[in-house]
């Protein structure tokens, strides 16, 4: 399971990459074709201008895109601009053609090149700045600049989508990066373990002690022990040849344990004595009146 679980996790991670680059490098053809649209509802404002001078002859020059959402629009002849129409003009053909609805109009004389009026459409009546309404410009040489300040809504839904799959396409690979780290720190964990278990022993003459397991092995031969007999066993592998009081086997033993015995200790020395009687170089010998010795003849 976890072997299918990471692996789905990078052809995921794959398969996004995948369409990532499709969309990154595949042209958006709305944004591809707001220039034109652009250029058109602009030569219409061009004309409406015109016949509102009641000019049905001269001719709305090519529009031209200075740099990327900046179009200039100019004329063949002077003409003289009223603020109120001009802002109808471009509020209705820029809804028509489906433009960005926020944008900067700048009216511009062509000798001198100075902002003869301006207003800017925020897309909120509150904050479109829409000055000197009715002061008409006496007619000029003008060209007139439209500057986008917010790209369509659907350049700004494909940025998201891609920021979306971008962050989808780093938790996918973290998750398989993640996953495949983690099954070595198991198997890594589980091989140490695995390797400590059958290290952490002791030898007793012909008997491995692994404390534990509770059990002995004697030629591959496993001996098991209660949990009792191999508490007082680690005691004595613990202080080899050394004389270990009653007191200290029956405290450590039991009385840590929240239990007092009496013969207890007795009946399990016997015990072990019995476990460990096929290694004549080993025994547990019995100090009168003190206590218990493990003797290992070397």
């Amino acid at each position: 399971m976890m072997f299918n679980r990471k692996n789905s996790y990078a052809w995921l991670a794959l398969v996004v990459f995948m369409i990532l680059l499709w969309l990154f490098f595949t042209p958006n053809q709305e944004d591809e074709n707001i220039p034109k649209r652009v250029k058109i509802a602009l030569r219409e404002v061009g004309n409406q201008l015109l016949l509102a001078n009641e000019d049905s002859t001269s001719i709305v020059l090519p529009v031209i895109e200075i740099s990327p959402w900046l179009f200039e629009l100019s004329f063949e002849r002077p003409l003289s601009i009223t603020p109120n129409d001009i802002v109808g003009i471009v509020k209705t053909n820029f809804k028509k053609a489906a433009l960005p609805d926020q944008y900067l109009i700048e009216v511009i004389e062509c000798e001198g090149q100075e902002v003869a009026y301006s207003f800017g459409i925020l897309n909120d009546v509150e904050r479109d700045i829409i000055p000197c309404a009715n002061r008409v410009l006496p007619e000029n040489c003008f060209t007139i600049k439209t500057q986008f300040t917010g790209k369509s809504t659907s350049f700004l839904s494909k940025q998201f989508f891609l920021i979306l799959l971008f962050i989808l396409f780093l938790v996918l690979i973290y998750l398989a990066f993640w996953d495949r780290l983690w099954v070595r720190f198991r198997e890594s964990k589980k091989s140490h373990t695995t390797s400590e278990t059958h290290t952490a022993h002791s030898f007793i003459g012909i008997f491995a002690f692994y404390p534990e397991q509770n059990k002995l092995v004697k030629e591959a031969v496993e001996i098991g022990l209660s949990k009792k007999e191999c508490e007082l066993l680690a005691i004595f592998v613990a202080q080899p040849n050394q004389i270990i009081k009653r007191d200290e086997l029956t405290k450590r033993v039991w009385e840590d344990n929240g239990v007092i015995v009496g013969r207890s200790l007795d009946t399990y020395i016997s015990k072990l004595r019995k476990k460990l009687k096929d290694d004549t170089s080993i025994k547990i010998t019995n100090v009168h009146g003190v206590g218990y010795k493990l003797e290992i003849n070397n």
